[in-house]
């Protein structure tokens, strides 16, 4: 993952983007590692299995790499949830570095979300959404009228989102990432009139009431994955998708 000399900057959520770049000139050797993604680490056993999958991967992720993480910077605010704060909390009483974040106010400024309406694959876009956080990509982009949406958070299974054809638009608080504003909740309760939309949120998490409140009230589908999406949950999307 990284090299074995190389010291670790955890984060997860959105961190206050003037907080990472202070953390990263402190650290100028250590890689930046996102602990929301699966890295397949072994439990840890903290939090219980029934429990939002995401929050499961940042304490196993924390963990199974302590000695490594030179300091955490934990979204504990609106823009990520209460069981991000609880998490560093859990960390912090471990005795983690842990700087906590809240990216709540942030005045006007709305950035353009041109990787959520590119052509890009589905999963390409979320990827790339994500990665944005770290590092600024370059890269040139085809707009596309959206045939279909993606509304939610990036999923711990990625690999599901390869059902969807490129034509797939980004909602939710993925898109809200893009744009800068990952507390904003009336953007991330705003979909395209009439674009077939599926309503995406991790089980165990709070966002499944405003996936299943939105997919109701915009005629889509609202869909939750714990680990791995289960064969019924991909048949239900490609029917959706092929029926629209």
């Amino acid at each position: 993952m990284n090299d074995k000399n190389t010291g670790l900057i955890g984060i997860w959520g959105y961190p206050i983007p003037e907080v990472l770049e202070k953390i990263k000139r402190k650290y100028p050797e250590n890689q930046v590692i996102d602990l929301d993604i699966n890295y397949n680490n072994p439990s840890s056993g903290v939090i219980p299995e029934a429990y939002c999958r995401i929050m499961r991967n940042i304490l196993d992720n924390a963990i199974a790499m302590r000695g490594k993480l030179d300091v955490i910077i934990a979204s504990v605010g609106r823009e990520k949830c209460d069981s991000g704060w609880f998490a560093a909390k859990i960390l912090q009483d471990m005795g983690f570095n842990v700087i906590e974040t809240r990216y709540e106010e942030y005045g006007n400024e709305f950035l353009d979300t041109p990787i959520s309406t590119s052509n890009l694959p589905l999963k390409d876009k979320i990827n790339s959404i994500i990665n944005n956080l770290v590092k600024k990509q370059e890269f040139e982009l085809t707009q596309v009228k959206p045939e279909f949406g993606f509304w939610g958070t990036p999923p711990n299974d990625l690999e599901f989102l390869n059902i969807f054809p490129n034509s797939t638009h980004v909602y939710g608080w993925t898109r809200c990432v893009e744009a800068g504003r990952p507390a904003d909740i009336e953007l991330e309760m705003r979909v395209d009139k009439d674009v077939p939309t599926v309503f995406f949120s991790q089980t165990f998490c709070a966002k499944m009431q405003l996936a299943k409140y939105l997919a109701k009230k915009h005629g889509g589908i609202c869909i939750d994955v714990d680990d791995t999406a289960s064969n019924s949950v991909r048949a239900k999307i490609e029917a959706f998708i092929r029926l629209r």
